[in-house]
């Protein structure tokens, strides 16, 4: 029996088997707890050893103002509307759409994610706003005025950050592919590829349209990727590094914390960002990388 149940564990393990969002087996797999396989998704990538040539344009992000931000906020999506903040968090049981002062970093509203579900990227198309989920295949719809849920839809694979450049929306899964979709039945138009110097880039993270080009954060690392939304070429990088002090950042990297979070303010022509457990909220201006090292 014992012999049994080692060879379907691992013709499981071998399928890649769906998990659910605690990372168990599905209901009905027959395999006890503690000989279930362990779960493997697009978070347990290596991240990408970017830049991958000095001939890609760098810039160093500097901090042209600041504001708090909610440290225990897991950060998963930030963009603004109308002068409004919103930021979509995640985590099992704590993921939140929020909207948000920018002064004082407090939530003016909040608004649970349905199901105790991983809240991720954030996106607004009209008087909606389209909220992802990490595993459950399964995203959700908002009225932009309340912040109450309306809608919901499935998608296939994971769900990580999501923009808009006003009619479709962008989907990054924590690989090198974004998928361009339609809001409207959530159907996937095309797919880009993404690379740098001839490389494909993978775990692209949160997503923001910015002047015609898509921005991401890449996960676990502290650069965001300017990408040509037509070729998915990386156009440069801007390298988040040094904004928080040595402090700060010992702080966010002893609790798992990473730079995640990219909102174009276009009515003040202004880039802001944050990350996972990231006390400051900055707008940021660029810097040539020699210039700022």
């Amino acid at each position: 029996m014992l012999l049994l149940l080692l060879v379907a564990a691992a013709s499981l393990a071998a399928c890649g088997g769906d998990v659910d969002e605690d990372g168990d087996a599905p209901p009905g797999s027959g395999l006890p707890p503690g000989m279930r396989p362990t779960p493997t998704t697009n978070a347990d990538a290596t991240p990408p050893p970017v830049p991958f040539s000095p001939a890609t344009p760098r810039v160093r992000a500097r901090a042209a103002a600041s504001w708090p931000h909610d440290a225990e906020a897991y950060t998963q999506g930030l963009l603004v509307h109308d002068g409004r903040l919103l930021e979509g968090t995640g985590l099992e049981g704590r993921s939140e759409l929020r909207e948000v002062e920018v002064a004082s970093g407090r939530a003016r509203r909040r608004t649970a994610t349905p199901g105790g579900r991983f809240g991720e990227g954030l996106a607004v198309v009209g008087d909606r706003v389209y909220q992802l989920t990490w595993l459950a295949k399964r995203g959700y719809v908002y009225d932009l005025a309340t912040l109450q849920p309306v809608d919901s839809f499935a998608f296939e694979g994971e769900g990580w950050g999501l923009a808009t450049d006003g009619r479709v929306l962008y989907m990054s899964d924590g690989t090198s592919r974004l998928r361009v979709v339609d809001p409207n039945g959530f159907r996937v138009l095309r797919t880009i590829q993404v690379t740098e110097a001839g490389n494909p880039v993978h775990a692209l993270n949160e997503l923001e349209w910015v002047r015609g080009e898509l921005w991401a954060n890449v996960y676990r690392t502290d650069y965001v990727a300017r990408i040509d939304p037509a070729s998915g070429r990386v156009l440069g990088w801007v390298d988040l590094g040094g904004l928080l002090t040595p402090d700060e950042r010992k702080a966010v990297d002893e609790r798992g914390g990473v730079a995640n979070g990219i909102a174009f303010d276009g009515a003040h022509g202004r880039i802001l960002v944050t990350g996972k457990y990231w006390p400051r909220l900055f707008q940021i201006d660029t810097l040539p990388a020699r210039a700022a090292d």
